[in-house]
């Protein structure tokens, strides 16, 4: 009886969204995935295989421009972060077009329609949050900074040698003030 009323339930709900939305759900639902995914790669603290390439990668240049160690080390440290704001924005450039394009869809469902503005709408204040994060962090004094929301926690990525407790608490101050983010939800990632 209790396996009818299911099927019943699962029948209709395709009735309901038509071929296309499902094809649009699964869509919302990868895009979703991939930046989940996107989230754990970036989240924790960076991968010896992600500091391995950037290592390598910068090994051909030191021979040819004649970079001594520290100049090298500055440059692979540089990459760190530019790739991370790029695979950041790719990864959210992605999200909205597809959103956009439930968004769009005249024949999604009206429900569908909402979450994907509203989405958008939260992609958007996410990243003015993170710029207005890593500018503060800046002007405490960090060479790089990167910051990465996702819902109600964030990873903040800060260049140094070590953090004091007083860099610390300014960090949280910071994160807490523009994104009202508990010390509980933040993570602090140091790389040099």
């Amino acid at each position: 009886m209790k396996f009818s009323n299911f099927s019943e339930k699962i029948k209709g709900l395709f009735t309901k969204l038509g071929h296309k939305g499902i094809i649009i759900s699964c869509a919302v639902l990868l895009i979703g995935a991939a930046v989940l995914f996107n989230w754990i790669i970036f989240s924790g603290s960076p991968s010896n295989e992600i500091n391995t390439a950037i290592d390598l990668s910068n090994l051909g240049e030191t021979g040819a421009s004649g970079q001594n160690g520290e100049n090298a080390s500055a440059s692979a440290s540089e990459d760190y972060f530019t790739t991370t704001v790029m695979s950041r924005q790719r990864a959210r450039d992605e999200a909205i077009e597809v959103l956009r394009a439930v968004a769009e869809n005249t024949e999604a469902v009206q429900e569908m329609k909402d979450k994907a503005l509203n989405d958008i709408s939260q992609i958007a204040l996410d990243i003015e949050r993170e710029a207005n994060i890593e500018t503060l962090i800046r002007s405490k004094g960090f060479e790089e900074c990167v910051a990465v929301i996702t819902g109600s926690s964030a990873n903040i990525i800060v260049k140094t040698d070590g953090l004091l407790p007083n860099e610390v608490s300014q960090i949280n101050e910071i994160v807490y003030e523009q994104a009202g983010i508990l010390p509980a939800d933040l993570k602090i990632i140091e790389k040099k």
